[in-house]
């Protein structure tokens, strides 16, 4: 555990707790304790807990929120039941129990409103339920009805309870827990997790360290923790339900936050890096050799960057855009500054197709200047990785282009002063940690380029702790790329418009889901596609391209498309990042209700790279549902990609969106960034001020805040010196 970690409290006022203290309540903190400590669970139970769901403490259990609730205040009479009916309450009188022991053995009971008679049903626990039954009282049941050939309605194993028993004057939702067969089978389905829930909450409500300031608390009239606990498992309405949801999701977004404040705050004071001025390299390129005029986006950008290079501070900024709005140029200028003080550079991509695809470019633009240029990924051959190495400690191999590769430890520098990052969304805190290695007398700055513009509260969350440059124009001449829908019933209209732009020297994509027929996805198919496809235009030179090819012939197939002589590319998603054709002017999508409107937009992206007019025609079936008819409807109408990345999180979710949920960052247990935008900004502007007006939580009233960041230091690690 690194130093650092408990000395957020050493300046105290007299009488606070000492470094010693806050660290022994952390280790005694219950929420820290494991389930199989408390009597109330016992070993056995608990190791199926951990197994099943990977609870192991009590932190794990009690965030184990009900993932929905149940609303049995209202209650419906038996004439009003009917097939579409699930789970409801009935209030009436149970008569007639009696055992039925012909057959398969039953206790069967009838039960009556002023409406009408239904039938009770139970095939075990007979003795139980006779003790519990009693003539002429009062009784609620909960279950869900069922018809019999003959038309009766029967309730199978219903609950029942005596109203009086269930306070009738008083509102309940009943909590839905996740579970699993196992479990089940253990009495723990989800009236077993919720009965296990209730009793460590009683039992152990008056252990809850409460992790807010009282300001807080008050401020922005949050519940204190033990109330949030207690109506978020068992609220006695819906208020109080929205008003425990809103002080959880408040803490855990804002601790989230405090976090990557900390980070950047720990960063500017105790990670110096190397200031790098030298412009005399950048101004020769920038004025002699630079292809084309740079757009006010990529200069501000340029501005944003020089400025961190200059300051002797660590530069860690997110440089996004949408797709052709120019980042490549921007990083390898920004490269030049750093060269120009004769530190190297090196940039990382996910694949090593983008990887070769910048490492054409850079090629291309550093011959103008003599930089020396390498490539570096999983494929390159041991003489020529050898060789490279040598060149990297030596000094002099400039810039090293690659994948992962990089990333091993064998691979030094004489002086790395800069590692950009290209189109790798899950590279975030914990991975820059590893960087920090390449370079053992100063900080290498980090740039991290995205062509996938990120939803403003994922930015706030999982890139929290950089500075943010937004390239927002695309380069002047390129015109926007037109979207169309079409149905099936459209297919000779369509290729005839490929047609047309063949026949003006043009080149066209077209993209399916998958790549073998499924019996399971009846969607087109790439080989059936490609077959029709050669009939459909005979003397066409037609290639096909997909990711169960091995690279060789991968990278073979896409350089014949790159050099016309292929004009249609039959494909899967592999050219979804990465390939750079001018000359095709044509992208379609077959069945693209199947995909999502990220991957959509970073499709239609592979065309619009030139200075001739560009088409995206989305091919679908009639039958779709909802969410694809808002993706295919967002398409057509906006290229916006900032725009597009909103609504792709509200229609999707922020997990399912770049995988950011396993990311250890953003292991949200209860708030959603699609829907909580809100809480999230109110929470980032606390985190904000109080590291800025108390960074070490010494203020007497900032202690819930020293204890609960040190405790949560303790789960997840220190994140003191990553960058």
């Amino acid at each position: 555990m690194n130093k650092w970690l408990f000395t957020v409290t050493n300046n105290l006022p007299e009488g606070k707790s000492t470094n010693n203290e806050i660290r022994a309540d952390i280790m005694e903190h219950f929420f820290l304790r494991e389930l199989a400590e408390l009597a109330i669970i016992g070993p056995a139970k608990a190791q199926l807990l951990k197994d099943e769901l990977g609870l192991q403490t009590c932190e794990d259990l009690l965030k184990k929120f009900p993932f929905r609730y149940e609303d049995r205040t209202k209650h419906v009479r038996v004439a009003e039941l009917n097939t579409n009916t699930t789970g409801v309450y009935l209030h009436g009188y149970i008569r007639n129990l009696q055992k039925r022991e012909q057959g398969k053995k039953r206790l069967m009971a009838l039960f009556e409103d002023e409406t009408g008679r239904i039938e009770l049903i139970w095939f075990q626990n007979f003795s139980w339920v006779v003790k519990k039954l009693k003539p002429n009282v009062h009784y609620r049941i909960w279950g869900k009805p069922m018809w019999t050939a003959e038309g009766k309605i029967q309730f199978i194993h219903p609950e029942v309870s005596m109203v009086s028993e269930n306070h009738q004057n008083r509102c309940s939702l009943l909590p839905l827990y996740p579970t699993t067969e196992k479990l089940k089978r253990n009495q723990l389905d989800s009236k077993g997790m919720a009965l296990l829930q209730k009793k460590i909450l009683l039992a152990h409500q008056n252990e809850f360290q409460e992790t807010l300031p009282t300001y807080l608390l008050t401020k922005y009239r949050l519940m204190d923790l033990k109330e949030a606990f207690l109506n978020i498992h068992f609220p006695d309405n819906e208020q109080l339900l929205k008003q425990a949801q809103r002080r959880l999701k408040f803490e855990e977004l804002f601790y989230i936050q405090l976090k990557l404040f900390k980070i950047k705050q720990i960063r500017l004071e105790k990670q110096d890096s190397k200031p790098f001025k030298d412009l005399s390299l950048f101004n020769e390129f920038y004025q002699h050799h630079l292809p084309f005029s740079l757009t006010h986006g990529q200069k501000e950008a340029l501005r944003d960057m020089y400025r961190d290079l200059r300051s002797g501070k660590q530069m860690n900024r997110l440089l996004q855009g949408d797709v052709g709005s120019g980042k490549t140029i921007v990083a390898f200028l920004a490269m030049l500054i750093i060269l120009g003080s004769e530190a190297q550079v090196a940039i990382m991509a996910p694949t090593e197709v983008l990887a070769k695809q910048h490492y054409a470019r850079f090629v291309a633009f550093a011959r103008q200047v003599n930089v020396h240029v390498a490539l570096l990924t999983g494929s390159t051959k041991k003489k020529e990785r050898e060789h490279m190495l040598y060149q990297l400690k030596t000094g002099i191999l400039h810039i090293i282009v690659g994948t992962h590769a990089i990333l091993n430890e064998k691979v030094s520098f004489k002086e790395l002063g800069f590692f950009v990052v290209d189109e790798q969304h899950r590279f975030g805190v914990a991975q820059r940690a590893g960087l920090l290695a390449k370079n053992q007398s100063y900080v290498p700055h980090i740039l991290i380029m995205t062509a996938t513009p990120i939803p403003r509260t994922l930015a706030m969350t999982f890139y929290g702790d950089l500075e943010v440059s937004t390239i927002h124009d695309l380069p002047e001449g390129r015109k926007a790329i037109q979207t169309k829908h079409f149905y099936e019933n459209a297919r000779l209209h369509v290729w005839q418009f490929i047609r047309e732009q063949l026949a003006l020297g043009r080149q066209a994509y077209i993209v399916y889901p998958l790549i073998e027929e499924s019996a399971v996805l009846d969607y087109a198919n790439l080989f059936a596609g490609y077959e029709s496809i050669t009939r459909d235009f005979p003397g066409v030179p037609i290639g096909v391209v997909h990711g169960k090819m091995d690279a060789v012939s991968k990278e073979l197939e896409m350089g014949r498309f790159e050099r016309m002589e292929t004009r249609i590319l039959v494909a899967t998603t592999v050219i979804e990042v990465g390939i750079n054709v001018p000359n095709a002017t044509v992208m379609v999508v077959e069945s693209a209700e199947r995909f999502g409107l990220a991957q959509l937009h970073q499709l239609r992206g592979r065309v619009g790279r030139g200075k001739e007019q560009s088409y995206c025609i989305l091919m679908t079936d009639y039958r779709l549902n909802q969410v694809a008819k808002k993706r295919i409807e967002t398409m057509v109408r906006t290229t916006n990609g900032f725009e597009i990345a909103e609504i792709d999180l509200k229609l999707r979710g922020p997990g399912d969106l770049t995988g950011l949920q396993q990311s250890g960052m953003l292991n949200l247990k209860i708030a959603d960034l699609s829907t909580d935008a809100t809480i999230l900004e109110e929470a980032r502007v606390c985190a904000k001020q109080i590291i800025q007006q108390d960074p070490d939580f010494q203020l007497p009233h900032h202690l819930p805040i020293s204890q609960e960041y040190a405790r949560l230091l303790t789960v997840s690690g220190s994140w003191s010196t990553i960058g």
